[in-house]
């Protein structure tokens, strides 16, 4: 189990970016959030087995079919377990 932090640049807000990572994140079995940020940014929290979160960090890479990602930057931790599921943050 490990914890992944990721924060997502470009045009990622409007393009249902949460609506996808959380339902991919659910099909992963992962636990954790994302968030759109103030700043135009989407940041996700994810924990799990890391093979599955690097599913999840390939797929913030991309987003959905109208994201236009930009950037990506991630950062691997040790699992915090604060997470029942996956949803999103406000």
């Amino acid at each position: 189990m490990k914890n992944l932090t990721i924060k997502v640049y470009g045009l990622v807000q409007g393009v249902f970016f949460r609506y996808t990572t959380r339902k991919f994140a659910r099909k992963l079995g992962l636990t954790g959030f994302v968030k759109n940020m103030p700043d135009g940014t989407v940041y996700i929290e994810a924990e799990g087995p890391q093979d599955k979160l690097y599913e999840l960090l390939e797929f913030s890479k991309k987003g959905p079919k109208y994201a236009d990602v930009e950037k990506v930057e991630y950062e691997f931790s040790q699992p915090k377990n604060k997470f029942k599921g996956f949803d999103y943050a406000f």
